[in-house]
């Protein structure tokens, strides 16, 4: 009996067929041998496919890993498999061979007993100690365990610049880090913390592209042949009313009333032919799943899933809670005539389902949000974890049944979460006031190499978002873009997360969103490099801002008049009492080919006291043609018209004209979906900027700094960016730069944008 102990003691753990064994074969082995037709006869998908084995005998002998030809022909006998391609590592060539000496036993009716227990919520016992933070508690009896020596805290200042990224995603501003940094309080870091949680607006918008990305929001942005319903204004506001995490869900899941963010349910709508998995019903299940479960389902949206145990039927399944219609499972495009019955893919939270949609609806909110379910808030917590600290507890986020670097601690988390009441800023506080959060980046904390268990050793360099290194320039220099909504009327100021992705914010990781995203990319690539140091946006924005600083920054003129963005035909008039010029601009906003798109102004007029004088009648300006162009519907007309982006100048100086009026349209040529075409007139009395055409309105989303002496400006520029104030070498140098003005200033800005100390926290 005692050897029968000490036996059970070092064997190894029983290889799991599902986890470890089905990707391997799918990785490695399933691109040849499958399908109808499958080289030499064999395939792998099936355990009667192994055992039957093709031209040269059965691939598998169970109870004989070593005498199998399958581990033969992908360890030692020639020629190795796979052909063409690396073999397999000694480990998953040893977990198939333990497999088969198991019996090669074809596990997949159900998810390992294991992993039944991870539904259910638990609350564990809180590790012994003097923690003022249970979190603290949990990591240091990690680091006990692993022998770890705990990073030191970080300073003050790196701890404020950390934490107002993090909560609201802007550098704090100088002013502020300085009482900050003079407070002798011991509490300042919780009080901190508590001022910047306060500022609700802040603090939303920054974590609008979290949500944005979870949730495949992109206000504004369509693609071809796409209709889509975006939930930006109920995702806003559900922010900063800190609305609670399981009513969020619930409301997407179960949408109801007048601004119900209907959105994310219709998932992306493309025109056309879909496959069945690109269904609104088959994204529903997916992106549910995907988001707020850590159940990646879309690889068991084709077939059953190679890489994890999800099911076909378990995807289809969850789809039929969200379709009126009965949902026919589709195996690989071919239907099968079955249909699949609601089903939760959890069975221990299942409820039969209801007959009707909105039932059902209601049925799969509180399915995916229920008390009993631990997914759910483990789910959430993990991901902001990783946000926090650069890699999950559960890696990857979206496989919530992978390993966790510390169980226990991920537990406490999620019941602590749900204890007081899915408070998503209770959350941020109990990680933000820990010790854990608050030491010193380690470079290593978030690798960890394919061969060996990853190892948490605290927090990991983190780069800025695209979102937070642009607001954050904007922040410094005072330069913020004005959120357009191309309908005329002015702008407001507002934070990069409102403006559709540009160069630069796409080669710093901001996703398209046609399809969930739940991590961003942070690995520096070479189109991320050469956008950083020669890419036009980064230039035009610090050019402008160094103007700002320099107190030469001069306003745009305001427009006299603007059409908004013009579907076909639309009117426009403006006052120009006393011009000297009047300078009628055409600009295109976003068509998916300028050069094709024919817009025009017809009937154009200057009016005074003596009567009006047709455009058309006077001289061309330099670039303009009078030319037909027909609007949808309507019979064609003459217009004038130029290449866009068009200005034209007229010189109406002692003429006394009072009055521009004409009509604007779009030939309709530019309504075609491969053109699309969408363009906006104004009307000027001062010489416009091409790129500020539109009127801005209140004010910026930080306090725009004031220009300063060269020594005043360079140490605000290197607090509000880096959190220190620069040393005498960079004084030195920063103020033989500043001699030069703007260029000097546009200099110390580029230096200091490029800076690993401004990319990073550390």
């Amino acid at each position: 009996m005692i050897t029968a102990f000490a036996a059970s003691l070092t064997a190894a753990p029983k290889v799991d067929f599902a986890r470890d064994v089905q990707p391997v074969l799918h990785a490695h082995c399933a691109g040849c041998h499958s399908g109808e037709k499958p080289q030499a006869g064999l395939s792998v998908l099936t355990r009667s496919g192994l055992l039957k084995g093709g031209v040269n005998g059965p691939a598998v002998k169970p109870g004989s890993g070593s005498e199998s030809l399958l581990v033969r022909r992908i360890s030692v006998q020639a020629p190795r498999m796979p052909l063409g391609a690396a073999p397999l590592t000694d480990t998953e060539v040893a977990t198939l061979r333990d497999w088969i000496d198991a019996g090669a036993v074809w596990e997949t009716a159900g998810p390992p007993p294991v992993l039944d227990t991870r539904i259910k919520l638990r609350r564990p016992a809180v590790p012994e100690g003097t923690h003022a933070n249970p979190v603290d508690a949990f990591v240091e009896r990690y680091w006990r365990k692993h022998r770890i020596p705990a990073p030191p805290a970080v300073t003050d200042a790196v701890f404020a610049r950390r934490v107002s990224f993090d909560v609201t995603g802007l550098p704090l501003d100088p002013d502020e880090l300085d009482r900050f940094l003079a407070d002798k309080n011991p509490e300042k870091r919780r009080n901190l913390i508590e001022v910047l949680l306060g500022r609700r607006q802040a603090y939303a918008e920054h974590w609008m592209s979290f949500w944005n990305d979870l949730l495949r929001n992109e206000d504004g942005v369509a693609f071809p042949g796409e209709k889509r319903t975006w939930i930006t204004g109920w995702l806003i506001e559900a922010l900063k009313s800190n609305m609670a995490y399981d009513g969020m869900v619930q409301s997407l899941l179960d949408p109801k009333g007048e601004n119900a963010p209907v959105g994310f349910l219709a998932g992306v709508n493309w025109g056309g032919d879909v496959s069945s998995s690109q269904t609104p019903p088959l994204q529903a299940a997916q992106n549910s799943a995907q988001v707020f479960l850590g159940a990646n389902l879309k690889c068991a949206s084709c077939h059953d899933s190679f890489v994890s145990r999800w099911k076909l039927s378990e995807t289809f399944g969850l789809a039929a809670f969200f379709s009126a219609d009965p949902v026919e499972v589709v195996r690989c495009e071919v239907k099968t005539g079955v249909k699949a019955a609601p089903v939760f893919p959890f069975p221990e939270l299942h409820e039969a389902p209801a007959s009707t949609l909105p039932e059902r609806r209601a049925q799969v909110a509180r399915m995916f949000t229920s008390r009993e379910n631990g997914r759910f808030p483990r789910t959430i917590v993990n991901r902001y974890w990783r946000l926090l600290f650069g890699r999950g507890i559960v890696e990857p986020a979206d496989d919530l049944e992978a390993p966790a670097w510390d169980a226990g601690l991920l537990d406490w988390l999620a019941s602590d979460f749900v204890e007081h009441g899915y408070d998503l800023q209770h959350l941020l506080r109990r990680i933000l006031t820990s010790r854990t959060y608050q030491r010193e980046a380690v470079r290593q904390a978030a690798a960890a190499s394919a061969d060996s268990e990853y190892v948490f050793r605290g927090p990991a360099y983190r780069r800025l978002t695209a979102e937070q290194f642009t607001d954050a320039l904007s922040a410094i220099t005072g330069e913020w873009k004005m959120f357009d909504d191309r309908t005329g009327k002015p702008a407001p100021y507002s934070r990069s997360w409102r403006f559709r992705s540009d160069a630069l914010t796409r080669a710093l990781g901001r996703p398209d969103r046609s399809q969930v995203v739940t991590g961003r990319g942070t690995s520096a690539t070479m189109l991320q490099a050469l956008e950083l140091v020669n890419g036009g946006e980064l230039r035009s924005h610090l050019r402008r801002g160094a103007k700002r600083l320099a107190g030469t920054y001069r306003p745009p003129s305001r427009n006299a008049a603007d059409s908004g963005q013009i579907r076909e035909m639309a009117g426009i008039e403006a006052d120009i009492t006393g011009a000297e010029k009047v300078w009628l601009v055409v600009s295109d906003f976003g068509s998916y080919d300028p050069p094709r798109v024919r817009a025009g102004w017809m009937d154009a007029e200057f009016a005074g006291p003596h009567g009006p004088a047709k455009l058309q009648d006077l001289p061309l300006p330099a670039g303009a043609a009078v030319e037909p162009i027909r609007v949808k519907d309507r019979p064609s007309r003459d217009a004038l018209v130029a290449p866009l982006p068009a200005q034209l100048v007229y010189h109406v100086g002692g003429k006394g004209y009072t009055t521009f009026r004409a009509s604007v349209g779009l030939d309709e040529s530019g309504l075609r979906p491969e053109i699309t075409a969408k363009v906006r007139f104004f009307v000027f009395t001062q010489e416009p900027d091409l790129d500020n055409l539109v009127r801005g309105t209140g004010e910026p989303p930080a306090a725009r700094p004031s220009p300063g002496t060269s020594h005043a400006l360079t140490k605000r520029l290197f607090r509000h960016a880096v959190a220190r104030t620069p040393d005498p070498a960079e004084l030195a140098e920063a103020g033989k730069l500043l001699r030069d003005g703007a260029s000097g200033i546009e200099d110390l800005l580029w230096i200091l944008a490029l800076s690993p100390e401004f990319q990073f926290l550390r």
